[in-house]
């Protein structure tokens, strides 16, 4: 697809995404180890009820790795997959439901890693021309669905920092769910909204503790 078909207010990031840099999305580990597994996330832009929105899951709390936090849909790459977007839209559709035909994908982010789990995970753009309500398909991966409009992700007062016991400090958002958005997909939409000069003022200083499921 050109940037042309794409909604004014999306094209910055298809132009940005060819030359932003794995240092400046995640400035702390930015490149995988050679034994790091591959894997892709979704990030999925889309013209909402209420203006552009971004789609987020909430992992299960039973999940082994990042349980219960908020994530882009995603996950591993299998063998099959021609390519990270290909890694990227069938775990969409297996997480949630969502029809591959129905994303056009625009670029991808350099691939981050992602030390928790070991994974290089490379982040696919895409946009979502028609959007349309989804459903956990997979229960077990998948707690909830957030249509999480931008505009609250700007907003400074839905924003905020949290430090985990090990000295970590990164940004987080409150996106009206029981648990904040933190950790790597914090950092990688603050810091990308950040390039973009999207970012309005906030204070980093006002921190909150982790969820239990952290």
């Amino acid at each position: 697809m050109t940037w042309e078909s794409l909604p004014t207010w999306l094209r910055p990031l298809a132009e940005l995404a060819g030359s932003v840099e794995a240092e400046q999305l995640a400035p702390q580990f930015p490149h995988p180890p050679a034994s790091a597994r591959p894997a892709a996330v979704l990030m999925l832009f889309a013209d909402g009820g209420t203006g552009p929105e971004l789609l987020l899951t909430e992992r299960a709390t039973t999940m082994r790795n990042h349980a219960g936090q908020i994530s882009f849909p995603g996950g591993a790459t299998d063998p099959s997959d021609a390519d990270a977007a290909a890694t990227a839209l069938r775990e969409a559709h297996e997480e949630v439901g969502l029809d591959p035909t129905t994303v056009e994908v625009f670029g991808s982010l350099p691939t981050l890693w992602l030390p928790p789990s070991n994974f290089a995970v490379t982040p696919v753009l895409g946009y979502w021309r028609e959007p349309k309500p989804l459903i956990p398909t997979s229960t077990q991966e998948v707690g909830s669905i957030i249509h999480q409009p931008i505009r609250r992700l700007l907003d400074p007062a839905n924003r905020f920092s949290v430090e985990h016991p090990s000295g970590w400090r990164g940004p987080a958002f409150e996106v009206g769910s029981g648990v904040p958005l933190w950790g790597f997909t914090a950092g990688v939409v603050s810091r990308l909204f950040e390039r973009l000069g999207w970012e309005q003022p906030w204070d980093d200083s006002v921190t909150r503790p982790l969820p239990e499921f952290s």
